[in-house]
């Protein structure tokens, strides 16, 4: 059998262990299965376990391998959707009540792709029902229960990916599918110990994927490595011909940006005032440490964000677009069987949003996208807290608790401009729990914020998942 210890390596150890013999496919998805089965149900972060389609693939690919046949770095690891991403053989619930039967007849986009690429899709994980798009302030939003923590098992995961982020860091899968609209990629990776990345807008497909607002829905991988990140996003991004906006060298090795008086072969950081300032106390303290760790290889300067009402965009798009997506289920009183009371209320209030509103917001969200991409493009990231604190005690009210901090708004306006960004950890807080920075830069840019992410993970070694392993047992 083999250890759990292993099943939290990073995706290239799992890759070079079945290439050199050390166990197969097979052997690699049934130890996964079996600890989705065992730890799963205690972090309420399983909906359905795919054994039979996990166990069909393995074999096909243990074939391929002892034939020469290699799909490259995911070939045989196992993974895990967020239930919002459509499979043809598992109900897709999105997390709600409404849904908790629904089936489609075909794989979503991504998951084609992943299985293109050697992945093992091992279960639907849970999720904050409808991904929190009508407002929620419990973290029992959702028919399978609360996702738990799995640094403290009474302590919230993180929505709305939140079986996701927790399947990740407890070895419950290789790696994982997540989704964002405004922060649930970014939040539950935060909140758990993990890396993430959301995309800039429309790299990977949202086909087969639940629509809660078109123009900001993101499709992402969660990993124990930033490594681990950049190979999975290498297989689902769509293929793109033509330079984008925004790519090229770093502007610090080459880049030719002409903030300062940077030295040749450092990255560009710059940080938006108020970092570091308004969060809970450990989060500030992580943060202070990881600016001395980019000043090692980085040239780390202050700057102001352009002065938009981000969140009030966000809000805005998002509201007026899931009231089109659920307008039936909100028409037809199906609404009313959502598990979180605010969030069926926040579906009638949605729906009241006006369209010269709705257009406002979006003529603001150009501009937005305008001045932003001329202040980072001075810069390889802008860097930030992920989140103003640790995550919640799973009880309380959400708005109570972390209404107490504050954070400048990158998270809002990298998610309304379509942004990409990279979550990575950066230590642990109050009640021992996990602390995160996020990476954002101009639109295509993932490879340079991949790079910057690396560099500062190969500097620092913030989280033992081997020891999380040890400690699930004697919660």
């Amino acid at each position: 059998m083999i250890p759990d210890e292993v099943l939290v390596e990073p995706i290239g150890e799992l890759g070079g262990r079945l290439r050199d013999g050390e166990f197969t496919v097979r052997e690699l998805t049934e130890a996964y299965l079996d600890r989705l089965e065992r730890v799963g149900p205690e972090l309420t972060a399983v909906v359905t376990v795919t054994d039979e389609r996990a166990l069909e693939a393995a074999d096909r690919l243990d074939e391929e391998l002892e034939a020469g046949e290699d799909r490259g770095p995911l070939h045989g690891i196992p993974y895990g959707v967020k239930d919002l991403v459509a499979t043809e053989d598992a109900p897709t619930t999105w997390g709600a009540e409404p849904y908790r039967d629904q089936a489609f007849d075909e794989d979503a986009t991504v998951v084609r792709r992943l299985e293109e690429a050697g992945g093992v899709l091992v279960g639907k994980l849970a999720m904050v029902e409808l991904a929190g798009g009508f407002g929620y302030d419990s973290a029992d939003a959702t028919f399978s229960g609360p996702g738990r923590n799995p640094w403290d098992v009474e302590a919230w995961a993180g929505g709305s990916s939140s079986g996701s982020a927790s399947a990740v860091a407890a070895g419950l899968v290789g790696f994982a599918i997540g989704t964002e609209t405004w922060g649930s990629l970014n939040t539950p990776a935060a909140f758990s110990g993990i890396n993430a990345v959301r995309p800039t807008y429309d790299l990977v497909s949202r086909d087969g994927v639940m629509a809660l607002s078109w123009t900001m829905d993101k499709v992402g991988p969660m990993c124990r490595s930033v490594g681990g990140c950049r190979r999975v996003l290498e297989a689902i991004a769509e293929p793109r011909s033509g330079d984008r906006p925004g790519r090229g060298p770093p502007k610090g090795k080459g880049g030719g940006a002409s903030r300062g008086d940077r030295r040749k072969g450092e990255f560009a950081i710059a940080v938006p005032e108020g970092a570091g300032e308004g969060e809970q106390e450990g989060v500030r303290e992580n943060f202070k440490r990881t600016l001395e760790t980019l000043a090692e290889f980085a040239t780390v300067d202050r700057v102001s964000l352009p002065d938009l009402p981000y969140a009030a965009m966000a809000g805005t798009i998002i509201d007026a677009e899931a009231a089109a997506a659920f307008e039936t289920l909100v028409e037809s009183g199906d609404v009313h069987e959502l598990d979180d009371e605010i969030h069926q209320l926040g579906s009638y209030r949605a729906s009241t949003v006006l369209a010269k509103d709705y257009v406002n917001a979006n003529r603001v969200r150009t501009k937005a996208q305008r001045q932003l991409d001329e202040l980072l493009a001075e810069y390889d990231a802008l860097v930030s807290p992920a989140r103003e604190s640790v995550a919640n005690p799973i009880e309380e009210s959400l708005a109570e608790f972390f209404g107490q901090f504050e954070t400048p708004p990158v998270n809002a306006a990298a998610n309304v401009t379509g942004l990409p960004g990279v979550t990575i950890p950066n230590g642990f807080g109050e009640r021992g729990l996990p602390t995160a920075v996020e990476f954002v830069g101009r639109a295509w840019v993932e490879p340079t914020l991949l790079a910057v992410a690396c560099e500062y993970e190969r500097r620092t070694d913030h989280v033992d998942y081997a020891a999380l392993v040890d400690g699930l047992e004697g919660q």
